[in-house]
């Protein structure tokens, strides 16, 4: 990258970076910190906002400078510590991930060490990684490296990045796997994202996933399995949760 491209990647960093501190909303931002454990940097913006505001910088940018320049400026942002930024660097990608090779793959699975809450975590793997393994499943050897991971979020990760392929009837096995793994993680982060995963697992293939609550039902924390039953009917959720 020369010295200009350089130059013009930080100035259009920069001038993102101002419009979000300008633009969001004060009160949004202190409502915001509700939802966490940890304390968060947060500018108040709504997600739709965001997202549309994204996608509008987006349209006018690519034609004139390409996809490269997009990632790299999402690269930039992903970079900082306030959420609205990470969360438009994702949403200026969203969508494009069929035009990502195993670089950019990488680079996201790069961006995980950058994690610092729930938010940014599910934005970058739901809609950035997670539909890049559901098109090429070989990646899925990732998911079962970041299950081993001493860091929440790359634990977390594992089960997030499956959503999307659950969802269009894929991996039962290897979910089926990664939830006896990471089953009684100590993690509640890492707890809600094995039942979130399972829940949308339940809802996509209920005949082969009930069973497997079954299964696991005595030895499974409560938190997992109320979030796996969440979709389910009255009686088939009873039998699962009763001891």
């Amino acid at each position: 990258m020369t010295q200009q491209q350089k130059s013009t990647l930080t100035a259009a960093a920069s001038e993102i970076r101002r419009m979000i501190a300008t633009r969001g909303s004060r009160e949004h931002a202190q409502a915001v910190q509700w939802f966490f454990k940890e304390e968060i940097k947060s500018r108040g913006w709504y997600t739709a906002e965001l997202r549309r505001s994204a996608r509008r910088y987006r349209r006018e940018v690519q034609k004139e400078r390409g996809s490269e320049f997009l990632v790299r400026l999402a690269n930039q942002l992903f970079s900082g510590e306030v959420l609205d930024e990470k969360n438009f660097a994702v949403f200026l990608l969203e969508g494009m991930t069929t035009e990502f090779g195993h670089a950019e793959f990488k680079l996201f699975e790069c961006w995980l060490d950058r994690i610092s809450s729930w938010a940014d975590h599910d934005a970058l793997v739901h809609y950035l990684v997670a539909p890049m393994i559901a098109a090429n499943p070989a990646r899925i050897r990732y998911v079962f490296r970041w299950a081993k991971s001493p860091d929440r979020w790359h634990r977390r990760a594992a089960c997030v990045a499956l959503i999307q392929g659950t969802r269009r009837h894929m991996f039962f096995r290897e979910i089926a796997s990664l939830s006896n793994r990471l089953l009684n993680d100590p993690d509640d982060m890492v707890q809600k994202g094995v039942g979130w995963l399972l829940r949308e697992t339940a809802k996509a293939d209920p005949k082969r996933t009930i069973p497997h609550l079954m299964r696991i039902r005595h030895s499974s924390p409560r938190l997992v399995l109320r979030t796996a039953c969440e979709t389910l009917n009255r009686a088939t959720r009873f039998q699962i949760l009763s001891s």
